[in-house]
């Protein structure tokens, strides 16, 4: 077999919904973006039958070497570290497909071994250093001027990500691959994407060791949406037992016609002319720590919580539906539409007013957004945790002012390590903005250049999908063909 498979999913941003996205009683907004993990298989050009060889061409020391077992368990040969995440999607991955396919089948995939490259798009990992070092300054267009899939000088264990879910991005492209590569599920039917997502989350929760809300790889599976989790009963006996489970367990657990996977992933799209700014904040904050933090508080004031739950709950929905209602107003007048953003895009958002359908969306869209911000500072103060901490206000409220922001906030757990704006084309509030983060003394700002996925709002329902992709040849996408070849 000398085919090669390869498989992509994007990141995410989770606009609205931290913290209430844990639990299956609220949704959140979860938008995929433009960058992307992507995993290649091939066969190994010299190697032994059973063997998996694993690489990262962006990485020091990113080199892993297994052999597969009679179980479909992998050890790793090589010396160096390990990496977990790798190896839990090889060996529960196999695990699976040997259920769905017959053995013979899966023995002459791996007869020649297998081959994989794993890399990941340069706004999953800080460029600060890359920049610094090519004497640029930390701008959009110093950002489009790095190679793609740039080399880092560091090892994974210290690189400095960006908060896009590399972690699920990564996991669910190699699962995926992996999955359509032994032919175990077909990634054009919706069938073989549920089953993909079913396993991803399985491996990314027994990675991390917990069983999360899962919207990361949801998102890398099925695009942008409003989710609702899964209840984590699940896969929880499967974590929680001491022994791998077989891959009878695993297919029965993980079919997509197991009633009790019964998370919702119900699509949707930025408004048109609404155009995502991501930004990576030079201030770290440590996402477990702070969502420990809340659920113990949420524990020890149940009622407070319920409270402020339930206004952050509301104003997350109604953005949502504002959202939708305003893709309603373009598609019924297009013209009419693209007047409100060419007008409401050279004009601070506090002065915007509401004289047709259109900019009374608009404006609604704005004062939904300003309301979560204020919910969530009032979450920070109850909770002692800083969700939007007063370093990420005053950043927001300045970019707040320029001509055309509709809002932002600090997405998913917030802290001080990322910032989204949402900004109206047309205007100059993208340059304006870049001019803000320059600016910036009290942190240092620099810009991402991902952006919402274009084929976002596919949802769950879907069989192509527009998360998870399967790409005909590595030509298809700008770059990768050499970063494989550097790996190699």
């Amino acid at each position: 077999m000398s085919r090669t498979t390869t498989v992509s999913a994007p990141g995410k941003v989770l606009l609205a919904g931290g913290y209430l996205v844990l639990d299956p009683s609220y949704k959140g907004l979860v938008i995929a973006t433009d960058s992307r993990f992507y995993t290649s298989i091939s066969p190994l050009s010299s190697g032994s039958p059973r063997e998996i060889r694993v690489r990262s061409a962006q990485f020091l020391e990113a080199e892993w070497v297994y052999v597969v077992g009679d179980d479909w368990g992998v050890r790793q040969t090589n010396e160096g570290p390990g990496n977990k995440f790798v190896a839990l999607a090889l060996s529960q991955t196999l695990r699976l497909a040997s259920a769905l396919v017959p053995a013979e089948e899966l023995h002459a995939v791996l007869s020649s071994g297998l081959d994989i490259s794993i890399l990941g798009d340069n706004d999953f990992y800080s460029q600060r250093s890359q920049l610094l070092a090519r004497s640029l300054p930390p701008t959009r267009q110093s950002l489009t001027q790095l190679p793609p899939f740039t080399p880092l000088p560091t090892t994974l264990a210290k690189v400095h990500k960006t908060g896009l879910g590399s972690s699920a991005a990564l996991i669910t492209s190699l699962v995926s691959a992996l999955l359509a590569h032994t032919r175990a599920v077909d990634l054009r039917t919706r069938e073989g994407v549920q089953w993909a997502h079913n396993a991803a989350q399985y491996v990314h929760c027994r990675a991390q060791g917990k069983v999360g809300s899962g919207f990361d790889v949801s998102s890398a599976v099925w695009g942008s949406h409003v989710y609702r989790r899964f209840g984590p009963g699940v896969i929880q006996g499967l974590l929680d037992s001491e022994v791998d489970p077989t891959p009878k367990t695993l297919h029965s657990t993980l079919s997509p016609s197991n009633p009790a996977w019964d998370q919702s992933a119900s699509p949707i799209a930025l408004p048109r002319g609404v155009k995502l700014l991501l930004a990576d904040v030079d201030a770290g904050s440590d996402t477990p720590s702070l969502v420990g933090k809340v659920l113990a508080w949420r524990k020890a004031e149940p009622e407070k919580a319920s409270e402020i739950y339930s206004l952050l709950s509301s104003a997350n929905d109604c953005f949502a539906q504002t959202c939708r209602l305003l893709a309603d107003a373009s598609a019924a007048d297009p013209e009419g539409y693209d007047a409100a953003v060419k007008a409401l895009a050279g004009i601070p958002a506090d002065q915007w007013t509401a004289d047709s359908e259109a900019t009374r969306l608009f404006v609604q869209a704005r004062d939904t957004l300003s309301t979560i911000r204020a919910h969530l500072r009032t979450f920070s103060t109850l909770t002692s945790v800083p969700i939007e901490p007063p370093q990420q206000t005053r950043l927001l409220d300045a970019c707040a002012a320029v001509p055309g922001v509709l809002g932002g906030g600090v997405p998913g757990a917030g802290g001080f390590d990322a910032l989204y704006l949402l900004v109206l084309s047309g205007g100059q509030a993208e340059e304006k903005v870049g001019e803000v983060w320059r600016g910036w003394e009290e942190m240092g700002v620099c810009p991402l250049l991902a952006g919402e996925d274009a084929g976002a709002g596919e949802g769950e329902g879907k069989g192509k999908g527009k998360g998870v992709r399967v790409f005909a040849g590595v030509g298809e996408v700008r770059g990768l063909g050499e970063a494989l070849a550097r790996g190699k």
